[in-house]
């Protein structure tokens, strides 16, 4: 079983990530922390007492530190955890800085459950190919476990008919409302159909993302709207 820390200063994405690990097979939840001193602190805790953490699901946007700078000092304790960035930081240098600071995977929110699924498989693979017990590896070890990290399922991560972009818009509506909000709500908010808001926000639904409140009025149809899990 793969050990997960997830860090996320957000307590509801937080609980979000949590439910899409544990439905992942092979994967469990170590431990949830919300700031970058208290994922160092579990991480050198948990190898300490012999239950090291193997995982760690890395938001950028931290109230203490850097994300970065989070994922340079986890460098430093042995056993030290692999790093998945999950994050909306999609700048440039900072990609290739956290390239160059050992960060396996890179995640953007928002993304849908394949996504996720996605990206756990994959380093569920790397770890699969590096033998067990083995200090030296063979070119043939190293180019499969590295292939297993670069190779991901296009369909996971552009589903067919879903726009990135729209995507990000909608997701960002439903974050920085006040309460729950209903699909012409969202299409008015961001400039589209109703019928395509409400087609974004009921994959977000279905993937676990949102939740749906329906509300009954005194006629007419019943009314759905959407908010964060």
């Amino acid at each position: 079983m793969i050990r997960v820390m997830i860090v996320e200063d957000e307590p509801l994405i937080a609980e979000a990530h949590r439910a899409y690990v544990e439905r992942v097979p092979g994967f469990s939840v170590h431990t949830v922390v919300h700031d970058g001193s208290s994922a160092m602190r579990a991480v050198a805790e948990a190898g300490s007492t012999g239950d090291p953490i193997d995982l760690v699901l890395l938001d950028f946007g931290l109230p203490d530190s850097s994300g970065l700078d989070v994922a340079a000092a986890l460098s430093g304790i042995r056993p030290s955890p692999d790093v998945i960035a999950v994050t909306s930081a999609r700048d440039l240098e900072l990609v290739r800085t956290a390239v160059a600071r050992g960060i396996a995977l890179y995640l953007l929110k928002p993304f849908t459950f394949a996504a996720f699924r996605d990206k756990l498989e994959r380093y569920r693979e790397f770890r699969d190919a590096l033998p067990a017990g083995s200090n030296a590896l063979s070119q043939q070890d190293i180019d499969r476990a590295m292939s297993a990290l670069r190779t991901s399922d296009e369909r996971a991560s552009s589903p067919k008919g879903v726009a990135p972009q729209t995507l990000d818009h909608v997701s960002a509506c439903i974050r920085d409302a006040a309460g729950p909000l209903t699909a012409a709500e969202v299409a008015a908010a961001i400039g589209v159909s109703r019928v395509t808001a409400w087609r974004y926000l009921e994959r977000l639904a279905d993937d676990g993302v949102l939740a749906r409140h329906t509300e009954y009025g005194r006629a007419g149809r019943p009314q759905i709207r959407y908010a964060l899990r």
